[in-house]
C-alpha cells in the first residue's frame, strides 16, 4: 500500500525543489519510488479482473517520471510534486484511454479516459459517439458512473466541430478536447487500509467508457 512518507517527501520537495536538495535525499526518493512500483503492480492485477487488456502490464510503463519537462514552460522547476500512474493498454505512452491515479499533498484523485488525444483519436471518439449515441448516454448515465464521476472533466470547443451534424442531439459530447473524468480523494483516504477495494469499485465504473473510447481508437 501507498506510504504515508509520500507526503511528506513531495510537501518538502514543493517547498525545495532544486537539484541540489533532490540529490541529497534521493535515497529517500528511491525508496518511496519502490513502494509505488509495488502498489502499482497491485493495481494492476486489481484491474485487470474486469478489464483483461490492462493484465501484464509492467509499472515502469505506466508510472510517471518525476523529473518535469520544463522547455516549454515558464516554470523551470525540475521535479513534478505529485507521483502518478495510468493503467492503459501498452503503457501510459500508448494513446490509449485507461485508469490514472495522482499522488499529491491535498491533490490526490482517481482518474480515467483520456486526456490529449491525438486529433485522429479525437476524431474516431466523436464519430462512435455519433454511430452509438444510445450506448455512450447509457455508459455516462449509469447509476454507478454518475455516483462517482460528475461531468467530463477539461477543456470544450466553442464551436461544432468540423464534419459533424449539426443537428446532432448529443453535439455538447463532440465539443470535448478530452473525455477525462476524475473523482478527488483526501490524503487520508489515500492511505486508508480500504484503498484496493475502493480503486476496484471506482475504476469497475469507468471501465465501460474505457473500453467504448478504445473501441473506437482501435477500429479507425
Amino acid at each position: 500500500m501507498i506510504q504515508a512518507d509520500v507526503f511528506d517527501f513531495l510537501k518538502a520537495l514543493k517547498e525545495n525543489n532544486n537539484r541540489e536538495w533532490f540529490q541529497e535525499h534521493k535515497p529517500e526518493y528511491d525508496k518511496l519510488r519502490l513502494n509505488f512500483v509495488h502498489f502499482a503492480e497491485l493495481v494492476i492485477r486489481t484491474i485487470s479482473e474486469f478489464d483483461k487488456s490492462v493484465a501484464g502490464l509492467e509499472p515502469k510503463n505506466c508510472i510517471f517520471r518525476i523529473n518535469r519537462d520544463v522547455r516549454f514552460s515558464n516554470d523551470k522547476s525540475p521535479y513534478k510534486t505529485n507521483m502518478g500512474a495510468f493503467m492503459t493498454p501498452g503503457g501510459r505512452n500508448s494513446g490509449m484511454a485507461g485508469y490514472y491515479i495522482h499522488i499529491e499533498p491535498k491533490g490526490c484523485f482517481l482518474s480515467g479516459g483520456i486526456y490529449m488525444p491525438s486529433s485522429p483519436g479525437l476524431k474516431a471518439i466523436r464519430k462512435e459517439i455519433v454511430a452509438n449515441y444510445d450506448e455512450f448516454l447509457s455508459i455516462i448515465e449509469n447509476k454507478e458512473f454518475k455516483k462517482h464521476f460528475g461531468e467530463f472533466w477539461g477543456e470544450s470547443l466553442k464551436t461544432r466541430p468540423v464534419g459533424f451534424p449539426e443537428d446532432f442531439e448529443g453535439m455538447k459530447y463532440l465539443k470535448f478536447k478530452h473525455y477525462t473524468v476524475l473523482k478527488d480523494k483526501t490524503d487520508k483516504e489515500m492511505l486508508s487500509p480500504d484503498l484496493i477495494q475502493e480503486i476496484s469499485i471506482v475504476f469497475k465504473a469507468l471501465y465501460p467508457l474505457v473500453r467504448f473510447i478504445n473501441q473506437a481508437i482501435k477500429e479507425n
